[in-house]
Parts: C-alpha cells; sequence; structure tokens
C-alpha cells in the first residue's frame, strides 16, 4: 500500500486479495478500529501486487519488503532478524551443515531462506541420518573429538575425523545431501510414505505419526522457492508529471512550465549540527544527480532565516560562478563568437571566479525555472533578499508552507490554497518532501558521526590504527584512564614517550571535568 507521494507505508499477504483488501474500505468496519488503522486507510492512495505459488513465499516476500521499505505501519520484520539459511562449505577439511541467518561472499553454498525453522531443523537432522553426515561443532574433529562424539557412537556418522572414510569418499556423501536439499527428494519420500502406510496398517499409530511428521516437514523444506530480486523503486513518483507541470505553471503565472525546479530545507536540533538541502527535480521528477547538501558556516544559534539565506546565497553564487566560468571558455574557444543573449552577469558580490571548476559542455550551470523554499513568508524573504543582491531578479521564487500548504509569492500578501487534489499541490509537495528528506538525513549522518566520535580523537597525532589498537587492548576510555604507563606502552604503536604523553592528556581531561561543574559563568564561557 503506497500514499499518494509512492511512499510504501503498508505490506501485506492473503490468500484472497479480494477479500482482505475490502476489509479496509468497509463503512460499517470503520467504528471499530483504532487510531492506526484509521491513519493507514486515509493514507493509501495505491496498490502494488506481487502473485507468488505459495504461503512460504507470501512470508518470505512480505520480510523482504519490510526490511526494504521500512513502512510506516508494519510492526513484524521491522527488526534485523532473517529467516534461516543452511550452509555448506565444500572446501572445509571435512564439510559440515551449519544454520545461519546473513549470506556472505564467502565461497559457500546456502540453501534458503526457510519460512519454517522447525521443519528446518527436523530435515536437517533427517539429512545428516540417511547421508551419514557429521553433527559436531568442531571445524575440523580429530580423535579426541570422536571419544564423546554421538553421531559416531550411535553410527550414524562415517567418522572422517579419524579416517574411517577418506575425504573424497565423505565428500561425495555431503554433495548427494546437497543434491537432496536442492529438491532431488522424490525417492526419499516415497520410501517415508510407504513406512507410513506400513506402520498404520500394523496399527503402529505413533511410528506412522512421527514419520507422517517428518515427512511433512521434508516436504516443506525441498519445495522450492522464488528467489526475489531487489524490487526497483523510486521516490517520489508521480503519475503524470508533465501535466502536473503544466497545471504549475498556469496557477504561478509562469511564462512556461518550469523544466528544472529546485528546493531547499533546513535541518536542526536546537542550533546544532544546523544543515540545508537543495533538490532538483527534472521535468517533474528528481534528478538526484544534481542534489546538494550544506552545513552552515556563518549562522550561530538557531536562526532558520538565516540558515536560509546563508544557503540560498552559496549556491547561487556557486552557479553564477560557474555559468562566467562556461562562458569564459566558450568564447575563448571560438573568438568570433559573441557572447549568448540569454547570458548572466556575475555582479561584484558574487566574488572571484574559480579557475579549477569546469562543469564541462554536457550539463551548463543554470538557474532553475523555479525555487521552491519550504517554509512561509519569513523563510521566502530571507532567500528573496539574497537572490537580489546576486542581482537575479527573474528567476520565480516561492515559499510553500507546510501546515495549511499555503503558497507564497513575492509582493503578494495573500498567500495561494490549491485544491488537495491538485497536481500542482502535489509536485510541490514531492520537491518540498524530498528536500525535507534529505536534510534530515544528513542531520542525522553528522549526529552519528558525533556520537561515535572518542576523546582519543583530540589527542594530536593518533590515527584510527593506534586508537583503534588501545580501544581493542583496553575497551574503554576508563579502563585506559586507569592503565599504567607500562600497559599503555605495550600497545602496538606506543612507546614510552608517547605513553607518558597520552597519560598526561587523560590526566588533564579527567581533572577537567571534574572542575567543569564548579566553574562560574565567566570560566564556562571562556574555557
Amino acid at each position: 500500500m503506497k500514499d499518494r507521494f509512492g511512499t510504501v507505508v503498508y505490506v501485506g499477504k492473503a490468500r484472497d486479495l479480494r477479500k482482505r483488501v475490502c476489509q479496509y474500505f468497509h463503512p460499517s468496519r470503520r467504528m471499530g478500529w483504532d487510531l492506526k488503522l484509521n491513519a493507514l486507510v486515509d493514507a493509501i492512495y495505491d496498490f502494488d501486487v506481487h502473485p507468488v505459488r505459495n504461503e512460504p513465499e507470501a512470508l518470505l516476500l512480505e520480510s523482504k519488503l519490510i526490511k526494504e521499505f521500512h513502512p510506516r505501519y508494519n510492526v513484524s520484520f521491522r527488526d534485523d532478524k532473517r529467516f534461516l539459511l543452511l550452509k555448506v562449505n565444500l572446501a572445509d577439511p571435512i564439510p559440515r551443515f551449519t544454520l545461519t541467518r546473513l549470506k556472505q561472499d564467502d565461497g559457500a553454498l546456502y540453501f534458503g531462506p526457510f519460512a519454517s525453522s522447525g521443519a528446518l531443523r527436523n530435515t536437517l537432522t533427517l539429512v545428516r541420518r540417511k547421508f551419514n553426515l557429521r553433527g559436531c561443532r568442531p571445524l575440523t574433529p580429530t580423535d579426541v573429538d570422536y571419544k564423546h562424539c554421538l553421531y559416531g557412537n550411535l553410527k550414524f556418522c562415517t567418522a572422517p575425523c579419524i579416517g574411517n572414510v577418506t575425504r573424497e569418499e565423505y565428500l561425495a556423501q555431503v554433495r548427494a545431501a546437497c543434491d537432496f536439499l536442492s529438491g532431488q527428494s522424490e525417492e526419499i519420500q516415497n520410501q517415508l510414505e510407504a513406512e507410513m502406510k506400513k506402520a498404520a496398517a500394523a496399527q503402529d499409530y505413533e511410528k506412522a505419526a512421527a514419520i507422517r511428521d517428518t515427512l511433512a516437514d521434508l516436504r516443506r523444506t525441498t519445495t522450492k522457492t522464488n528467489k526475489f530480486e531487489r524490487i526497483p523503486y523510486t521516490l517520489p513518483v508521480a503519475i503524470n508529471p508533465d501535466k502536473d507541470l503544466e497545471e504549475l505553471a498556469k496557477v504561478l503565472e509562469l511564462p512556461g512550465s518550469p523544466k528544472r525546479i529546485e528546493g531547499f530545507d533546513i535541518s536542526n536540533i536546537s542550533g546544532t549540527f544546523a544543515v540545508a538541502s537543495m533538490v532538483s527535480f527534472k521535468n517533474g521528477r528528481p534528478d538526484r544527480n544534481n542534489y546538494r547538501r550544506f552545513k552552515m558556516k556563518t549562522v550561530v544559534g538557531q536562526d532558520d532565516f538565516a540558515c536560509m539565506a546563508e544557503t540560498v546565497r552559496r549556491r547561487y553564487t556557486r552557479v553564477l560562478k560557474e555559468q562566467t566560468l562556461s562562458q569564459t571558455l566558450s568564447q575563448t574557444s571560438s573568438p568570433s563568437a559573441g557572447p549568448s543573449p540569454s547570458s548572466f552577469v556575475v555582479p561584484a558580490s558574487a566574488g572571484p571566479v574559480p579557475a579549477s571548476r569546469d562543469p564541462g559542455p554536457t550539463e551548463p550551470a543554470r538557474l532553475p525555472d523555479l525555487i521552491v523554499i519550504d517554509g512561509g513568508k519569513g523563510q521566502l524573504n530571507a532567500a528573496l533578499a539574497e537572490l537580489e543582491k546576486l542581482g537575479i531578479q527573474n528567476t520565480p521564487i516561492i515559499g510553500l508552507a507546510k501546515e495549511f500548504e499555503e503558497i507564497y509569492r513575492p509582493g503578494i500578501s495573500e498567500p495561494l490554497r490549491l485544491s488537495h487534489e491538485s497536481g500542482a499541490l502535489k509536485l510541490l509537495q514531492r520537491v518540498r518532501d524530498e528536500s525535507h528528506r534529505f536534510a534530515n538525513t544528513y542531520n542525522a549522518k553528522l549526529r552519528l558521526k558525533r556520537i561515535s566520535e572518542s576523546l582519543l580523537d583530540e589527542f594530536p597525532g593518533i590515527g584510527q590504527r593506534r586508537k583503534a589498537a588501545l580501544l581493542k587492548k583496553f575497551g574503554s576510555i576508563q579502563r585506559l584512564r586507569l592503565a599504567t604507563l607500562e600497559q599503555i606502552a605495550a600497545v602496538p604503536g606506543f612507546g614510552g614517550k608517547a605513553a607518558g604523553e597520552l597519560k598526561a592528556f587523560l590526566e588533564a581531561r579527567s581533572v577537567r571535568t571534574e572542575l567543569a561543574p564548579m566553574a562560574g559563568p565567566k570560566d564556562a564561557q571562556t574555557g
């Protein structure tokens, strides 16, 4: 289930798709729904359907899609747990079958994933007994392991560890088990079915039931399932972007359809990690190669207006510089050619042109046909003031306020409100939401990086290898503080002098931390 922006909001499965989907749209059922279900139904705009052959395949595909798209209204399968796989590496000295949840590029053979872990474990026990394979844990078992090996004592394993069979003979047993798990199990299934009927005829119902359960587990495990490749998905999406562009040009009274739109947004947490994003839409679709992100350089504290002004100034100063450089190179290559009628003149405030930046003739820098600012009058006026300083006066610019989806335009006091079904508004919402997502992603990345930084990063001259060696040896900064000079000097990359400097550095930081709560306001500002 997708919302109007194409974002996946819920993934489900059903034997009867018609009955399952109709449940969400019965007016008589709505009175009994909780807030979550009501919100889900209100968000549904479109469906994607993926038919599969059986219920295990449906369960596997459901899990895969939830882990890929993280739908807002799904609860199960959102963690990092995965279905079980069966693994065997034929390159091991004595190969063994093991269970794993993660498929790696290690040269091993993998079977699965399997929707039923119980059926898989029972089938693995059957395979080990049928093909006389080992079930012990050591990578290379020896005669010492054989002395207390249950599989060996019960004669379930041919015991290659003590030389009962050669490695080549044992490898043939493993390959036969691999063929069995690949689906060549009809002979054994017929054999088990015959034993089950024989036990039932002899009124040995307990044995017949046990064989029946084993047969069912075997069939569930060896049934082939389709491999689901990654479903191609691009977000956000539009049903008819060309029509939306035409409608947008009409409502904003633009001279033509805005083929290139650039949207801006600001993200910060209480004035920290202040960043901005710029997304580019070309012909109504995201142009991700031209996305840009900014870390604030001049703004102190939480000031969205100043952040928006700095972002717009930096972006279009760069565009004007690149345009001038492109025109200079073009005139140099053809001296007789005059300047283009649509060329822009860079004002003095734009600064010098960097000679090292060349956007290339295939994608020359140009101003967009429309600028979309995430915010109301304040953000719009801040951006507009910077454009005027740069001498950019003919590029349309609007602000889109999220609360009531109001469109603010320069020189017009009353905002423009469009119908929520308007394609023009939906296009602007896609630009705004994509810039919001891009800014928040960058903000989260910076916060994660800051959290992962260590106090050791402030120690002069330390690199990643020496820092990793210290943390591996002592486990934490607190334990490192308690270590002696000799213990630190024993770490690879450290000698007596470096160990002494690090010890003094940690002690100084410890004293500063202890004195910090006692410092007065003046000391706190200058510390």
